[in-house]
C-alpha cells in the first residue's frame, strides 16, 4: 500500500492543496481565479486517486476501464505481483 500512497500523483496533489490553503490565509478576497484553482486541485486529486485504484485493480488481475492508463496491462501486472 505504501507504493500507492507515495506515488508522485498523490504527492503533487497534496502539495498543491497545501499551497492553495496557504493562499487562503492572506487577506485576499475569494475570486473566480481562486475557485478555478480549487476546481483544478479537486480534478487533479480525483485523477491521482483513480490512477491508484486502477493500478491496484490491474495488479490483482481485475478489469479496469478502457480509458485508464493501466488498461491492457492487467496480465503483466498480475504476473509481476505473483512472482515477487
Amino acid at each position: 500500500m505504501r507504493k500507492y500512497l507515495f506515488g508522485t500523483g498523490l504527492i503533487s496533489a497534496v502539495t498543491g492543496g497545501v499551497t492553495l490553503l496557504r493562499g487562503l490565509r492572506d487577506d485576499e478576497p475569494f475570486t473566480w481565479r481562486t475557485a478555478l484553482g480549487w476546481a483544478s486541485w479537486a480534478i487533479t486529486l480525483a485523477l491521482a486517486i483513480g490512477a491508484v485504484v486502477d493500478t491496484r485493480r490491474a495488479s490483482r488481475g481485475k478489469l479496469v476501464a478502457g480509458d485508464s492508463p493501466r488498461a491492457g496491462e492487467q496480465a503483466k501486472l498480475l504476473k509481476k505481483r505473483l512472482k515477487g
